[in-house]
């Protein structure tokens, strides 16, 4: 790497670390504080209403991941031609990035679809109830799994970044010292 890219590095982690956290707080927190409501025809009404405030927040961390990664990409060109494991790094990131979007979008789709069952009785925000629709309990055991599925891709986008910034580190220690001596 011939130069520092911190601001499209801080984009695509910023981004993601929203993306991840937001995700796995939504599936934790959110739908299950909404579970909690006294009353089981507000559930779904509770959980859809935050999950519309969070969507602005969610669309925004898409982009800046999607810009930062692109940002990273651009500058790095020359390491991905010449260092295969970056480049197998990169294609795999790109892959599980596009995986990940389509779950959150998909998850979106279905959260949108659930909504307007919200009259409904439910013992949770994935969970059908007494009397539930036919509709909503398919919406919902969909939803039961997306919800786990788009944080664990995002963890492993975390993880493979982490990866990559190890890639570029230099040799340390004794096997500098080594390749060094040897020549």
């Amino acid at each position: 790497m011939t130069g520092r890219n911190t601001f499209v590095r801080s984009l695509h982690d910023v981004g993601l670390a929203v993306w991840a956290g937001g995700a796995l707080m939504g599936a934790v927190g959110l739908n299950g504080s909404a579970a909690t409501a006294k009353n089981p025809r507000e559930r779904l009404a509770l959980a859809s209403e935050g999950w519309k405030r969070w969507a602005p927040v969610q669309v925004a961390a898409l982009i800046a991941h999607g810009v930062g990664g692109a940002g990273l990409i651009l500058g790095n060109k020359a390491r991905l031609a010449g260092q295969p494991e970056a480049r197998a790094n990169t294609i795999v990131k790109l892959a599980l990035t596009g995986v990940a979007a389509g779950t959150t979008l998909y998850s979106g789709i279905l959260g949108t679809q659930m909504s307007k069952h919200s009259g409904e009785a439910t013992i949770g925000t994935t969970e059908g109830g007494p009397g539930a629709s036919a509709e909503l309990e398919s919406l919902q055991r969909q939803q039961r799994v997306l919800q786990w599925v788009t944080p664990a891709l995002t963890v492993i986008l975390i993880v493979l970044a982490a990866q990559q910034g190890e890639q570029q580190r230099p040799i340390a220690g004794w096997l500098a010292r080594f390749s060094h001596t040897s020549r």
